[in-house]
């Protein structure tokens, strides 16, 4: 065996003679950098403004580029040859031209804060409510002697309680936001890195000591991870940066060569995917030759698509392998199996999951809003009362000085407590829901500032698995075209199956008579009019569909703790090869090579693969091509959705209806086909196959065209049912939500046909009601033609489209888009990308001026549960991802409808109360006021104590009108009978400029009754005194508010 000798170290002067093209290029590079930088700083000031330097440095967007990585070492190129920003620098320092590594790139950052930015963002979100801005301006003006008309810290000191209490409620959070992205950027990963300066021989007398002399394993935090790093992740390991996968360690002739992952935090799909080593390097002898194997690898410009990936491996030996998504590890997906070693080929905000990811923004609710608009209708109503004051006082020269005195003491009517009562109100909401124990156990309120919100959405957005299903499959029925097996029919068809089998020429078990058999109760109609030998016919469709079922999946059998377990990319999968388990058929061994079956007569059958075609979402289908070890017999199989499978089989009469009648049923269907290749045919197409994979421009469609040519006439061999189990009580919480007025639609990442029979079984869409399918458009015109086709449609069909047609109808036609599918009963969205799903919420929300709700439960959810007005997380089999990010958490959907229609109703109609009594109590002491200037002939003196108004909003006042946040309008069980009552809620009735007109005139009647009275009490000039006529109309004040509560509220 010839040596490999490698030298690993790096040069020391730009003159080193035995540097490579590549390091020359690099110093080359650096040295034209420095320079750039020298004379940058001699720059006179007559030329580039330091202005326009200091924005160029701030504002400068990093370009997505494609790039070239050499394995194992450190040059990083993009496509000019030029080394790749951000990954290393050769930097010269006393003398000598060293590396060191860029610290951060990985870094992922989830804080909405600066060090720096803290203080100034908080006090600008602070004093954008229109509350602190007003009550600032007055504390200053109090500094003013000409317009004092109180303490100074009357003023400032509630001012300052606010302000503070938000403040330090933000920090509190960033804090939380820091630690957990400490944990994720901090945790330690294992870096493969060659030994300085060492000779690698590959002997065989060095094999035991070649991981440990010529390769170490260095210890790496996930932020300080580059492009070009070579890492091996072990089992339930997060991968930390978008990779390409190598090898799978310790993988030998008996070993498989790929690997599975879990994708749940990047798409939410719980499935397992199958990823498989680079050709190249998984032949390699040993783990260690992968870091001297000496290729690179071609990576496209980064991208937000997670489900396509383009680049090119390239060997040593000038052999150059495609690679695509079946060779990639990206961020935040997990190893579920085996150890693995990688390459680092996007980091940080280059990764798929970072690109999907929108940046959280802060929340105001709705009933912020209205009282924000309250307020400056309050201004106004100062504005004009001061105004007609100092009219009335007459236009002296102190016309000026007059009105903004008036000005101040009417400054009452605008409260500053509404903001403090309004936020305690919540925390006892968020108390009530969290310990809502009986009937809502394990809710958690993240987001303190958003109960109000709960009762007054219009569209809920759902994800689907894990949110409306339990992701668990069962196997239900099975049809092959003479008849039809359900759950209930296992025993027979295993009787049946196990005579099927009896002639591969192994001795069965029990051989059964097929003559004996009586198959009349599984016949369709059609097969039971035309009994010709129907125990063959049947024991030969049931022999090809168990075995189709059998071949074509991509199912791992593995051990776990003893126990026989399954890996496979599909729950449905699993499913479906249990089911032909429960009637004989086993699967022993499945490889990348070979499938090794046991039959019901207990013989082994191995099958040898050829080729397979993995499902997408585009070809909505599988294939693969095996063939028989003692036949040599070459048989295509494929599965796959019923709309591409009814156009590549033979004619029948049967599979249409039969698959509308399983979809009707809430069943998941496939359909199976297969045909028998001879040599030629198949020679033909390996030709064209090898072809097509080499291919560097328009590889896609050159590997479809290849694998359409064997895709003919195939043989229908069956039909299956799979049942997708949904959560607990999911179509009654929908029937209720339903009945509430909210339009709910199902946005997920699942295929098409998965999705309609997700809303059919859980009634998101009835029985009666059509779909409209928007898929497959591949231009702007197709797009037009099918907004105008939805446009004449009377608006009660259920809107299914896909995520490449949402993604041109969002790029072209967003309005008219959302306009339309508002106007349908519900919508389903498939296929659909993070960005996606965040961009309807968006849209529902600007373009249709509506309040949005979205739930769900894994990391693809983040980004629409952030973008939404209310945020719903569900912790399960996905992670916590979503709960942690979302504004509430529920443990399972059905505990919706009671957040929503009884804590949100609750929330919502106590705080527009709350709000009411709060704006009564300050426009009472404001009339009072003003008649107390009149009487007085138009004198700007207070008619109380600064400290005595102050007492009156907290000490007298505060918690009477507070406990109508315990208030209940209607009882539970209303609530829950008569969702319809929710209806009214969304109008938005309790709190609207109607109501804010109608407290205002009763606060004007109230306050100027109480000055008029108090001033006939003490009519008598023995008691009439300013002492006694406060104290009067102050105890009248405060009775008069009591009384005022205690009509109001509902329920003792």
């Amino acid at each position: 065996m010839p040596d490999l000798r490698v030298r690993y170290g790096h040069p020391r002067s730009p003159s080193t003679a035995s540097a490579s093209s590549v390091e020359r290029e690099h110093l080359e590079e650096e040295l034209r950098w420095e320079d750039e930088m020298q004379e940058s700083t001699r720059m006179p000031r007559t030329g580039v403004k330091w202005s326009t330097r200091l924005k160029a440095l701030f504002k400068r967007k990093k370009n997505l580029k494609a790039r070239t990585i050499h394995v194992g070492t450190e040059d990083v190129l993009d496509d000019n040859g030029r080394p790749l920003e951000g990954r290393r620098r050769w930097m010269r320092r006393r003398g000598q031209w060293k590396t060191y590594r860029r610290r951060g790139s990985n870094a992922i950052c989830n804080q909405k804060y600066s060090l720096l930015s803290f203080l100034p963002k908080v006090l600008i979100q602070q004093f954008s409510m229109f509350y602190n801005m007003f009550y600032l301006m007055i504390a200053i003006s109090q500094f003013i002697p000409l317009l004092r008309v109180g303490f100074v810290w009357t003023y400032m000191g509630p001012l300052s309680f606010v302000v503070l209490a938000s403040m330090a409620k933000e920090a509190s959070d960033e804090l939380l936001r820091i630690k957990r992205d400490r944990q994720v950027n901090n945790y330690e990963y294992t870096l493969l890195v060659k030994s300085e300066d060492a000779v690698y021989e590959r002997t065989e007398e060095h094999i035991s000591s070649i991981s440990d002399g010529f390769v170490k394993k260095v210890k790496v935090r996930s932020r300080d991870i580059c492009v070009g790093d070579v890492l091996q992740l072990d089992c339930d390991e997060r991968v930390p940066a978008d990779c390409v996968l190598l090898r799978v360690c310790g993988q030998s002739e008996d070993v498989s060569e790929s690997v599975f992952i879990r994708t749940d935090q990047l798409d939410g799909e719980t499935d397992w995917k199958v990823r498989r080593a680079v050709n190249s390097t998984r032949k390699l002898d040993y783990d260690v030759d992968v870091v001297y194997c000496g290729g690179s690898v071609y990576a496209e410009k980064p991208h937000k698509e997670i489900y396509d990936f383009t680049g090119n491996f390239y060997a040593a030996n000038s052999d150059v392998e495609p690679l695509t998504l079946e060779n990639t590890l990206w961020m935040n997906t997990v190893v579920a199996s085996g150890t693995v070693i990688c390459m680092v080929v996007y980091t940080g905000r280059e990764t798929r999951a970072v690109l999907n990811t929108s940046q959280p923004g802060s929340k105001v609710g709705t009933l912020d809003l209205e009282v924000n608009f309250m307020s400056k209708l309050l201004f106004l109503l100062l504005i004009g009362f001061s105004f007609t004051l100092a009219c009335l006082r007459g236009f002296y020269p102190n016309f000026g000085i007059y009105f903004l005195r008036y000005f101040l003491l009417l400054a009452y009517m605008i409260p500053l407590a509404m903001r403090v009562n309004l936020d305690l109100a919540r925390v006892v909401y968020s108390y009530f829901m969290m310990h809502d124990e009986a009937k809502m156990p394990g809710c958690l309120v993240r987001s303190s500032n958003l109960p109000e919100e709960l009762g007054r959405v219009d569209y809920l957005l759902s994800d689907k698995t894990g949110t409306l299903t339990q992701n668990d499959m069962e196997m239900k029925k099975l049809h092959i075209g003479l008849a039809l097996f359900g759950r209930e029919n296992e025993g027979e068809l295993a009787s049946i199956a196990q005579a099927a089998f009896g002639g591969d020429g192994g001795a069965p078990s029990r051989r059964i008579d097929p003559s004996s058999m009586d198959v009349t109760p599984y016949l369709s109609e059609e097969a039971a009019g035309r009994r010709a030998n129907p125990q063959r016919r049947i024991q030969n469709a049931v022999r090809d569909v168990l075995l189709a079922i059998a071949i074509a999946h991509n199912v791992t059998p593995a051990e776990d703790h003893g126990q026989r377990t399954m890996q496979a990319s599909s729950p449905d999968e699993i499913a479906l090869v249990k089911f032909v388990e429960s009637v004989g058929i086993v699967l022993l061994e499945r490889t990348q090579n070979i499938i090794r079956l046991r039959t019901p007569t207990g013989n082994e059958v191995v099958y040898e693969i050829l080729y397979e075609f993995p499902f997408t979402s585009e070809a909505k289908r599988m294939g693969i091509i095996v063939r028989e070890s003692r036949s040599r017999q070459i048989q295509f199989y494929v599965k796959g959705a019923d709309s591409i499978m009814a156009n590549i089989v033979k004619y029948n009469d049967w599979l249409d209806e039969e698959c509308g009648n399983l979809a009707r049923d809430g069943l998941r269907t496939l359909v199976y086909g297969k045909r028998t290749l001879d040599e030629e045919t198949f020679r033909t197409f390996e030709d064209m196959w090898t072809e097509a994979r080499t291919q560097r421009h328009n590889r896609k469609e050159a590997m479809a065209a290849a694998q359409s040519s064997i895709e003919r006439a195939l043989e229908l061999v069956g039909l299956t049912g799979v049942e997708d189990k949904l959560q607990d009580n999911v179509r009654e919480s929908l029937e209720k939500l339903r009945h509430a007025g909210i339009r709910i639609w199902m946005l997920t990442g699942d295929k098409v046909e998965t999705a309609v029979c997700i809303a059919v079984s859980s009634r998101l869409a009835e029985r009666s009601q059509q779909f409209f399918t928007i898929t497959g458009l591949a231009s702007v015109a197709d797009a037009s033609k099918r907004l105008n086709t939805l446009r004449r449609r009377n608006g009660e069909d259920v809107v299914v489209v896909d995520g490449s047609s949402l993604q041109i109808m969002l790029d072209n036609y967003p309005h008219e888009f959302m306009e339309l599918m508002c106007r349908a009963s519900s919508a389903v969205a498939c296929r659909c990308s993070p960005t996606q799903k965040a961009a309807i919420a968006r849209l529902v929300q600007n373009q249709m001026n509506k309040r949005v709700a979205a739930i769900g439960d894994g990391g693809n959810d983040v980004s629409m549960i952030q973008m939404a007005n209310v945020g719903i997380g569900i912790p399960g089999k996905e992670g916590q991802q979503a709960s942690l990010a979302a504004d509430f958490s529920i443990v399972t959907f059905s505990h919706l409808n009671r957040l929503l229609l009884w804590h949100g109703r609750n929330s919502y109609k106590r705080a527009a109360r709350l709000s009411q009594f709060i704006v009564h109590r300050g426009l009472i002491i404001a009339t009072i006021q003003i008649v107390h200037c009149a009487m007085y002939y138009y004198a700007a003196v207070a008619v109380y104590n600064s400290w005595i108004q102050v007492g009156y909003a907290t000490l007298f006042t505060m918690l009477p009108v507070f406990s109508l946040v315990l208030d209940e309008d209607i009882s539970e069980w209303v609530a829950d009978t008569y969702p319809e009552l929710y209806r009214e809620l969304r109008k938005g009735r309790s709190l609207n400029t109607k109501s804010f007109l109608t407290w205002v005139f009763k606060s004007v009647y109230q306050g100027t009754v109480i000055m008029v009275i108090s001033v006939f009490v003490l009519w008598d000039d023995h008691y009439f005194t300013t002492m006694h006529l406060s104290a009067i109309s102050f105890s009248a004040l405060v009775f008069t508010e009591l009384i005022m509560i205690a009509a109001e509220i509902h329920k003792w």
